[in-house]
């Protein structure tokens, strides 16, 4: 086995601001504990949360690494004590706290996943945060079952194509808005039954005619603001709604009548800060159920950039131009 060096290079923010806070640095070779692994990282998701901690918006819960970055792929470099279920040498992908912008990360050997069958180094990347996200929101929160429709805000965003592609693979008929007829398009061709530009049309009118005034049975949303209400009234009755994040505001005036004339459900959580076990659980209910879809090319996240580690501040630049229809990835 290669000796590995006592150092390695990752990207961080000494100080929150632009694309450019982000810097590369120095750091230790990260050592796994009890239950973990080391990976040698290939490739690193970049992900909406990831800008707002470079702002000093979502600072890493108490214990994690301070280096952005909340999914990589790789190899298999080190084992910790009572770690078991790996070897030296596998590939894995593996959703982390924090750290993902670096050489090697280390990671609990429960919250890491084989790399599916048919997928590349690159697409294994950009597969575990926004696949345990969609997973245990739409599937676990939302309980979305084959047969009900669903409405995804922000189709071509990561979150979005994934929840897309998920969505359909179990049978459910998706809706989805976007912010040009681009977009929109790509909707479509990733599998949308009804895309919407949001700029042009109101999504709660075009739902309410595409379901025949019934409305969707789940609706993911990651912008809060005025969104909320006009979700709630896009909603079936008996309808879901899970909120993941507010990119317009957590804060609105709501009609809670709908909601009892409806019996609607308004749910949400967040993924980061949950323990490793809980983690794992969504980890192992992928590994059952989505990963032999992925294997059959049923679904995969379709990637639309990619940029050198060192780069990391070109990936950023992009993403706050939401101009990407897919995943940005970082690759070592």
């Amino acid at each position: 086995m290669t000796a590995l060096p006592p150092t390695m290079t990752a990207m961080t923010v000494r100080q929150p601001g632009p694309p450019d806070a982000l810097q590369p640095e120095v750091r230790p070779m990260p050592q796994p504990g009890a239950g973990e692994i080391l990976v040698r990282i290939a490739a690193a998701g970049v992900n909406r949360p990831d800008v707002l901690q470079r702002k000093g918006g979502y600072p890493p819960p108490p214990g994690a690494s301070d280096i952005p970055g909340l999914e990589f792929s790789g190899e298999v470099a080190a084992l910790g004590p009572d770690a078991s279920r790996y070897r030296i040498g596998d590939k894995v992908c593996a959703l982390v706290a924090g750290g993902g912008y670096a050489e090697y990360a280390v990671v609990h050997q429960d919250n890491a996943l084989p790399i599916p069958a048919g997928l590349s180094m690159t697409e294994a990347g950009a597969l575990p945060e926004t696949y345990f996200t969609v997973w245990t929101n739409l599937f676990e929160r939302g309980a979305l079952k084959p047969g009900e429709s669903f409405m995804v805000h922000g189709g071509t965003s990561g979150i979005g194509v994934t929840a897309i592609a998920l969505a359909k693979a179990f049978g459910a008929t998706v809706v989805a808005t976007a912010g040009s007829d681009e977009k929109a398009a790509a909707c479509h061709s990733l599998g949308a039954d009804l895309a919407i530009n949001y700029r042009t049309q109101d999504f709660a009118a075009e739902v309410k005619s595409f379901t025949k005034g019934r409305g969707v049975d789940v609706i993911l949303d990651m912008v809060g603001g005025d969104y909320i209400q006009r979700n709630i009234d896009s909603a079936a009755v008996e309808g879901r709604i899970v909120q993941i994040a507010f990119q317009q505001g957590s804060k609105a005036t709501v009609d809670f009548i709908k909601i009892m004339l409806k019996r609607i459900t308004l749910t949400g959580s967040t993924l980061r800060i949950r323990t490793v076990e809980q983690k794992a659980a969504i980890a192992g209910a992928l590994h059952e159920k989505v990963w032999p879809l992925i294997a059959e090319g049923r679904c995969k996240p379709p990637v639309f950039a990619t940029f050198p580690l060192r780069e990391a501040a070109k990936a950023h630049a992009l993403m706050e131009t939401s101009n990407h229809i897919g995943k940005i990835v970082l690759t070592v």
